[in-house]
């Protein structure tokens, strides 16, 4: 099996970007024959115009990955704009890409269903995510429910150059990542950098606090009992807790007589020791970023040289390659 998964470095991660996909990417790593990961820094530049802050986000998401538990000696971990093979391969794709396909894409579509102005970088997204898949040979790619249609996109465009060139793509699959972990925003809906909800997953423990203490709740007495499956705060300090801790604090919640203060204070305490030691790995790590630039280095050789092979067989298929 070899795993290839892209993150944009928009903005810092947060609890929901780790919960419901940097986790099960770093557990993917163990049980592949190969795992390439990269920075999605090219995608990125659809919404990120600031130069600075793009350079600043990408080696921050690096940081970020490597002191969560990504392994350089396991797997891959480059920047996409590291691997110009992969743009190459985005323009043969293009030029067999119906224009359909694409204004049938949903992100393509929500944008300009409200009225908001799409260019074509976000157009042609779904092809340049399909040469991502592609370049490295990947048979598995672990994506959220609202990525699968550019998956089945991928693979119409791999299929569709075989059928003319010869087989030269591996069609890939998409692997579902499990979204059973549900993680809501600190207004109770699901958390997302487009809603200004998140909690980042290295804030420092003083401002995490603080911002746990304003998440939203409800006005119910407190000596009311509660239902923990329907309480986003419930969902939140589960994300951390102990089966035993989870168990004792469903009881107090259906017993009632607390307050939310309680739960919240519970929930800083449980969130600040889970990521203690991928922090102190972080600050490890910021504090030598020549290091990091060096594990991205050479996970770039790497996935060029791969990307490279695929690139040639496409070349020579299509004959844009004497």
């Amino acid at each position: 099996m070899r795993v290839l998964s892209g993150i944009q470095p928009t903005r810092r991660f947060h609890w929901g970007n780790y919960f419901g996909a940097i986790r099960q990417y770093i557990e993917l790593q163990d049980g592949s024959e190969d795992a390439f990961y990269f920075i999605a820094n090219l995608h990125a530049l659809t919404t990120v115009r600031d130069p600075a802050q793009l350079r600043e986000w990408t080696l921050d998401a690096a940081i970020d990955l490597l002191a969560l538990g990504l392994d350089p000696d396991r797997a891959t971990l480059f920047l996409q704009s590291d691997v110009p093979e992969v743009s190459e391969l985005c323009w043969i794709l293009l030029s067999g890409t119906p224009m359909g396909l694409l204004e049938r894409c949903c992100a393509y579509k929500d944008k300009k269903a409200k009225g908001i102005t799409a260019d074509a970088g976000l157009f042609t997204y779904p092809v340049l995510m399909a040469a991502d898949i592609l370049a490295y040979d990947s048979d598995t790619v672990p994506v959220g429910e609202d990525q699968v249609q550019h998956i089945e996109v991928c693979r119409d465009l791999a299929a569709s150059f075989n059928h003319h060139f010869g087989e030269v793509f591996v069609l890939p699959k998409a692997k579902l990542l499990d979204t059973s972990a549900k993680v809501p925003g600190t207004d109770g809906e699901k958390m997302s950098k487009s809603y200004g909800n998140t909690l980042e997953l290295f804030e420092e423990p003083g401002p995490l606090k603080k911002q746990i203490m304003r998440i939203t709740t409800d006005s119910r007495p407190m000596e009311e009992p509660k239902d923990p499956d329907t309480d986003h705060l419930f969902q939140l300090y589960s994300l951390f807790a102990s089966d035993a801790d989870r168990e004792s604090m469903a009881a107090t919640y259906r017993r009632g007589g607390f307050g939310y203060g309680e739960v919240k204070k519970a929930l800083a305490e449980a969130a600040v020791d889970y990521f203690a030691a991928a922090r102190q790995r972080r600050t490890d790590l910021a504090a030598h970023p020549r290091r990091v630039c060096e594990i991205l280095s050479a996970g770039a050789i790497k996935a060029r040289k791969k990307a490279a092979e695929v690139l040639r067989r496409a070349q020579k298929a299509c004959g844009v390659r004497l």
